[in-house]
């Protein structure tokens, strides 16, 4: 073979389940087409799959070599094989819960599979973490007398497995078509303008949606390289379109289309190739409009000045003037009867506890002021008293010692007291 030449191989798609991974096999000298059951050797024994890809050529490099020729076309046997097959896996699914009650493990068991040739037992089950199934696999064992595997699988793989309908009301696309899970990530959310709540991006298996992965490479703007590709506007930028400048508000990526609000209040919505941003309007546009700045600063001398002030300062007086004329010819809100009613209730209220408290508080001065007069008028009467008690007794002193000294005073110049 010459350098520069491509080996290629005819090879057949061979898938083992309805929506499982398809897998290549060499045909060898059968004649094999689409839709044909072909029983061929695998990594887990004989099995037997169903053709959904003819026979092809594709690159050797493309492929794992070497690939395992087909050994039949399925026969009448065969099928009755699988038949009998799938009537067993019911069986040993029941047998398989009543085992995992009786060693109270904390699994779920989804599906059972037998290999063509019998020869493996596979039970996929799920849990939430690590489970220690060793006894359990024994018990099995002893029942079937067969290879035993338990393989632990995710949510995606049961939702997979089980089936179900979507939120849009059709099949799931894992258990229809889809071989593989694709990598799918909230950014492809965010990217499609979707709500970023969980229970509207999720599917029945708790994870996001595989359909967010559709239309993720049109996003991605993975266009042919001789298109030329015209950017989204960033959404909130500042542009320029036909009917003057605005915001960007929202873009629409599959028509392509930007809606816009305009500085005048205005909402339209124009295609990405009629919407400029901003900071890219040329140099010239920019050069203008600082021309045009700096002539109107010019015109701002003090003449202007003055008029713009006497101008505002008359706005102003004719709004205050405005607002007093609306004030004065203001009509009352009306009320109804029975509010009006109301109120005058609990004004009369509000007036009756007001004058109670009222009185209550006059009475109690009244109270006060008359012990008080009572105590003055006692502390008067005990002050007279006193007053009077401390004259009675000075006079006495008084009288008495007057008559001492007239008595002294006699002796002492030989007079005789009249009484003598």
């Amino acid at each position: 073979m010459d350098k520069g030449e491509i080996s290629l191989q005819t090879v057949i798609g061979v898938r083992f389940k309805k929506a499982g991974k398809m897998y290549y096999f060499d045909p060898g000298n059968l004649e094999i087409k689409k839709e044909d059951q072909v029983v061929v050797e695998t990594s887990r024994g004989v099995e037997c799959g169903l053709v959904v890809a003819g026979p092809k050529e594709i690159d050797e490099e493309s492929i794992s070599s070497p690939l395992k020729v087909v050994r039949r076309l399925a026969t009448e046997e065969d099928r009755n094989q699988i038949a009998e097959n799938a009537r067993r896996e019911k069986e040993a699914f029941d047998i398989c819960v009543q085992k995992i009650l009786s060693h109270k493990l904390p699994m779920k068991l989804v599906d059972v599979e037998y290999t063509f040739d019998m020869n493996k037992i596979i039970f996929y089950f799920t849990a939430d973490g690590r489970i220690d199934f060793r006894e359990l696999v024994k018990d099995l064992a002893s029942v079937f007398r067969t290879r035993i595997e338990l393989r632990q699988i995710g949510v995606r793989d049961e939702a997979k497995l089980m089936g179900g309908i979507g939120c849009c009301g059709r099949p799931l696309c894992c258990a229809t078509f889809l071989g593989d899970f694709e990598p799918v990530s909230i950014r492809m959310a965010k990217d499609q303008n979707l709500s970023l709540n969980p229970t509207k991006i999720s599917g029945i298996c708790g994870r996001l949606m595989c359909c967010l992965k559709y239309e993720n490479d049109y996003y991605e703007r993975n266009y042919p390289r001789n298109q030329q590709v015209v950017q989204a506007p960033e959404r909130g930028s500042r542009i320029v379109s036909d009917e003057g400048e605005g915001k960007i508000v929202a873009v629409n990526e599959q028509r392509r289309t930007a809606t816009i609000l305009l500085d005048n209040g205005r909402t339209i919505v124009e295609p990405w190739e009629n919407v400029v941003e901003k900071d890219e309007m040329d140099e010239g546009a920019r050069a203008e409009e600082k021309n045009f700045a700096d002539v109107g600063e010019s015109f701002e001398d003090d003449e202007m000045s003055r008029a713009l002030q006497a101008y505002e300062a008359g706005s102003c007086a004719e709004g205050y003037a405005e607002r007093e004329e609306r004030r004065k010819n203001r009509r009352p809100r009306q009320r109804d009867g029975a509010r009006r009613d109301r109120e005058e209730r609990r004004g009369a209220d509000r007036f009756e506890r007001g004058h109670r408290r009222n009185g209550d508080r006059r009475e109690e001065s009244s109270r006060g002021s008359r012990n008080e007069r009572g105590a003055r008028r006692d502390h008067g009467r005990n002050e007279r008293h006193d007053r009077g008690s401390r004259m009675h007794r000075n006079t006495e002193n008084g009288g008495a010692s007057n008559r001492m000294e007239s008595k002294e005073h006699a002796a002492g110049n030989g007079e005789k007291r009249p009484d003598a």
